[in-house]
């Protein structure tokens, strides 16, 4: 079960962002990626192929490491996450120093 999902809020604990927080808009699970909102910037150039089209220089977020992120708690305070079996049989994150399902 992953850690870390779509719609999440997260902060970055590593890296040149280092103490930002963002939601997340993309998750690669068996690459260990994640793209984050207003998270590690790029500029990518995008060169005119044909006679009416502009060349323009196009800002874009990044895939930074999944490790590199720690999850949100409802008490905006990061915390480590765990997976629970619940009474049902389904999994579910649950934080691990409130014990708050997620």
């Amino acid at each position: 079960m992953a850690y870390i999902k779509k719609n999440d809020t997260v902060m970055v604990i590593a890296g040149k962002d280092r103490s930002k927080k963002g939601i997340v808009l993309e998750v690669l699970p068996k690459k260990n990626l994640v793209k984050i909102k207003d998270i590690a910037i790029v500029t990518k150039h995008k060169k005119a192929k044909r006679q009416n089209e502009v060349s323009k220089i196009k800002r874009e977020e990044s895939y930074i490491n999944i490790s590199n992120v720690m999850l949100i708690s409802s008490d905006s305070k990061v915390c480590r996450v765990r997976v629970k079996t619940l009474e049902n049989g389904k999994k579910a994150r649950v934080c691990s120093r409130t014990n708050e399902i997620l």
